[in-house]
């Protein structure tokens, strides 16, 4: 489907390009990048690159004289701009290329063709700090996409041609020899957990970002964060605004210093939209989540879990929401194996709605997540009316690449409520079967890291439709394969 927008000059030029001249090219570019310069002895230890890049702390090469910084991008992470070091300043970026092929879509329906297309990203970001206690941070990106001819054509995930992603002030305050308080206000990317509700979603050729406030304060072990914020609204050819339809606020408080325990995450997160539609019940929707996560190692056998699980309460229009999620995993390494493979066993359960449009809402909200990480990497599956028992591996591969499978199955919590995928959105609607089962996906993913710059991942992934798909509309099997290449400085 061609976008109906009218092309612009750098979109025309954009779609000329083929996209697997393309892809070679940026690639061959990107590898040519990949020797990493050792750190002499002595060196500090140098912070890794975050999802978030501003929680990243470049202060630790204040200490290192210049003459001495090995890393290839030392002269630009940490440049003082006063003699006495007051004023400094850090700068970094990501340039993505990622090839992707699909064939049916979104189980072969009249409107799917097969497709392969080319997603490209760059981030560019200043760090400037005024001593311990001032800080402004700034992040620009640019998303393309060469021509995707299957449903829904060039979307807000793939396309925003150049805008603001994080753009915030920052004031540090002491609290005595206990802790700090941070506050932040402007435009800025929301991480909390495990991504399982509020995440920038990097899969994402766009990201996800927010305009609010947040206030962080680390006392004891714990960091207890409050916001306020608003999604920003994504224009593909026009600067992003904000959503003033969409409220997203709340606590979220973490330690992972918790004795006998390991980790623990408490929050409560809230959710005010101008308008919402859950299986048959519509309006302005009202949501608190109440949840928690725990998650460390079992005593000395050699196996660790985590364990997350919300609660959901509020109202969409009139109709109460009495809606939960809980989401496990246990794993561990084989002891003794040279490619120390690693074992998963996953049990993720989100709540449907068990009568269309009777006054209440049983439908889990995941709100904003990084889905993709969880329930399958095709996407078609989201944390809403859910059951899904995975099994995964990883293990050492060749060359020092890594080998991850995942296998999903799915069925539907509720065989009221109907399918949603990872973006939250109605695939099918829950009427049109009363089978339970929705299909299995297999996931193999093989990722290298040529340097702590450059990082390869290629991967393969099949959906197996079960009977629900099957009887309720197209139910072809979906296949998905594509190839990453990410340069980060």
């Amino acid at each position: 489907m061609k976008n109906p927008c009218k092309k612009t000059t750098t979109q025309r030029l954009w779609a000329r390009r083929g996209s697997a001249g393309l892809a070679v090219g940026v690639a061959a570019a990107l590898l040519a990048l990949t020797v990493s310069v050792p750190a002499t002895a002595g060196d500090v230890a140098r912070p890794k690159a975050q999802v978030l890049r501003f929680n990243e702390d470049w202060s630790v090469l204040a200490a290192v004289p210049a003459e001495r910084r090995s890393g290839r991008f030392d002269s630009i992470k940490y440049v003082e701009l006063t003699d006495d070091g007051l004023l400094w300043a850090s700068f970094g970026g990501q340039v993505r290329e990622r090839l992707e092929g699909w064939s049916n879509f979104a189980f072969g329906g009249p409107a799917d063709s097969d497709g392969v297309f080319l997603l490209s990203r760059v981030r560019a970001h200043a760090d400037l700090h005024v001593g311990h206690m001032l800080r402004l941070f700034v992040e620009g990106k640019s998303s393309l996409a060469t021509d995707r001819d299957i449903t829904g054509g060039r979307r807000t995930l793939d396309v925003d041609e150049l805008d603001l992603q994080n753009g915030f002030g920052e004031i540090v305050l002491p609290l005595g020899d206990v802790g700090t308080a941070v506050l932040r206000a402007g435009r800025q990317e929301l991480l909390f957990g495990k991504q399982r509700l509020v995440s920038p979603l990097d899969w994402s050729n766009t990201r996800r970002t927010f305009d609010g406030v947040t206030g962080t304060v680390r006392v004891a072990g714990w960091t207890a964060t409050g916001f306020f914020s608003q999604l920003v609204r994504v224009k593909k050819y026009d600067p992003n605004t904000t959503n003033d339809d969409v409220d997203l606020f709340g606590i979220y408080a973490t330690t992972s210093e918790l004795q006998g325990v390991g980790g623990l995450d408490v929050y409560w997160l809230g959710l005010d939209k101008t308008m919402a539609t859950f299986n048959g019940d519509s309006g302005g929707e009202d949501r608190h989540t109440l949840g928690g996560r725990v998650w460390g190692k079992v005593a000395d056998t050699g196996f660790d879990y985590d364990v997350e699980a919300a609660y959901q309460f509020g109202e969409v229009g009139s109709a109460d929401i009495n809606a939960f999620m809980l989401a496990s995993q246990v794993g561990t390494v084989v002891a003794g194996h040279r490619c120390k493979p690693r074992l998963e066993l996953g049990f993720d359960y989100a709540s449907g709605d068990d009568d269309a449009g009777d006054g209440d809402v049983e439908t889990f909200n995941q709100l904003y997540p990084l889905g993709h990480a969880y329930l399958g990497y095709i996407d078609i599956v989201g944390r809403q009316n859910v059951i899904d028992l995975r099994g995964t591996a990883v293990s050492g591969f060749f060359l020092g690449s890594k080998l991850k499978v995942d296998l999903h199955s799915f069925w539907r919590a509720s065989t009221d409520d109907g399918l949603y995928n990872a973006g939250g959105g109605l695939v099918r609607a829950g009427n049109l079967s009363s089978s339970r089962h929705v299909g299995m996906e297999l996931d193999m993913t093989l990722k290298r890291a040529f340097s702590p710059h450059t990082l390869l991942v290629v991967g393969y992934h099949h959906f197996f439709s079960g009977d629900f798909v099957e009887e309720s509309g197209a139910g072809r099997d979906i296949d998905f394969v594509y190839t990453t290449l990410q340069y980060t400085i």
